[in-house]
């Protein structure tokens, strides 16, 4: 397994993507990659940038598309021209790529559409999914609409019968969530949902990084919710209550909403608090009446208890050193070795939304870069990983996915 990554913050879209394509596969040794995985934040034409990476990918397949930032090795940004790229070859693993466009229209029937698409054999060991996060940008009168990932990921489910482990990312480009574009092998696109199929002499392993806590001991109960826009929770307007909550209305303002988030608990009601067992959605802002809210994601249900959950910075950046450590040494003790690793971690994650004196990403690049082992990664929407047995679209979370061979 040969991997090479190259960085730029040049504002020069094509240039940038020339050369962080030229550095990857330099840095990797190869002459031709298997794929080449590039990503660029929105302050950079997408179009140029594409076209610079695939004057030096060739005839190589590009996936990828917008980030809010880029992390490697060496660098972690955000802000400015930042853009990146992973270039990718083995001998003994095989690829496939796969895409399908309009999953805004039906985002199950595109789940169906990508997984049919796909060939999976007994040594597929993973399916690396990355789509389109925005439905509908943030206009002056409402917050953003998302793409919900459940339906996406149950359609995917339904069709590949084989137990193969689902991550990936929803993506976007800034964090106004503007448009997205994707790189779908050879094109560009909008609304599309891609596919990475690898399969053969790898192995896959990853782990989530937590950090919310909830603000106290209560649950409550959604009362009224249409899709991904919550009405009521206990019979009052979600607004109000989390007014009364948050002891103020600043948080009105803030898209996303930028300190609070809603927590379902997965394990026993009132057991000790164990952050493994929460999945978190993020609201993205109030809807135009001043009464719901809008969600990230638009699985929570009517009826369902929910808690309402503090991003704490201090146990984010713990839980990153903690579980980068564990899944490392779970592969030293399987006798494999790392052969890279890839980080998704949400954009409300880097320190100037979470307002943490440090990166938290900055934990898994410093143990990375002490084991010398081979990092890329992006700010994304979402983030997708498997959960309890079962693959979820996941918020405010970072999914470290490390390649390991014999």
């Amino acid at each position: 397994m040969k991997v090479g990554i190259g960085y730029s913050n040049n504002p020069d879209s094509f240039e940038s993507g020339k050369n962080v394509a030229q550095t990857a596969k330099d840095n990797a040794g190869i002459d031709a990659a298997d794929f080449f995985m590039a990503f660029c934040n929105s302050s950079i034409n997408a179009d140029e940038f594409f076209k610079g990476v695939k004057e030096i990918a060739r005839d190589t397949p590009v996936i990828g598309g917008s980030a809010i930032g880029i992390i490697t090795n060496e660098a972690l940004s955000y802000e400015g021209f930042p853009s990146g790229a992973l270039a990718f070859k083995a001998e003994d693993i095989s690829i496939q790529i796969q895409s399908v466009q309009e999953i805004d229209k039906d985002m199950y029937e595109a789940g169906k559409r990508l997984g049919n698409a796909f060939s999976p054999s007994d040594d597929s060991r993973i399916l690396f999914l990355l789509y389109d996060s925005i439905f509908q940008a943030p206009t002056p009168a409402s917050p953003p609409v998302m793409n919900a990932s459940p339906p996406l990921i149950a359609g995917l489910e339904k069709t590949i019968k084989k137990n193969i482990p689902l991550l990936g990312a929803g993506v976007v480009g800034d964090y106004d969530f503007g448009p997205a574009i994707q790189f779908c092998g050879d094109r560009l696109g909008r609304q599309h949902a891609l596919g990475l199929m690898m399969s053969g002499d790898v192995d896959v392993y990853h782990t989530i990084m937590h950090g919310c806590t909830p603000i106290d001991g209560e649950y409550y109960t959604i009362t009224r919710k249409d899709g991904p826009f919550i009405h009521e929770i206990n019979g009052i307007p979600a607004s109000e209550l989390i007014d009364g909550i948050y002891g103020g209305t600043e948080w009105r303002n803030q898209v996303p909403v930028s300190v609070l988030t809603i927590g379902v608990n997965k394990a026993e009601k009132y057991a000790d608090f164990e952050e493994e067992n929460y999945v978190n959605r993020l609201i993205t802002g109030v809807l135009p009446d001043g009464k719901g809210i809008c969600m990230f994601e638009s699985d929570l249900k009517e009826g369902m208890e929910i808690q309402f959950m503090l991003r704490d910075g201090i146990r984010m950046i713990e839980s990153v050193e903690l579980n980068t450590k564990k899944v490392l040494e779970r592969i030293r003790s399987d006798n494999r070795k790392p052969g890279f690793g890839i980080y998704i971690d949400c954009g409300g994650r880097a320190s100037i939304v979470s307002h943490t004196i440090k990166e938290e990403a900055a934990g898994v690049q410093q143990i990375f870069n002490t084991r010398n082992i081979p990092l890329f990664g992006f700010y994304s929407g979402v983030e997708i990983a498997p959960f309890q047995g079962k693959s979820r679209g996941l918020d405010w979370t970072g999914v470290l996915i490390v390649f390991a061979i014999k």
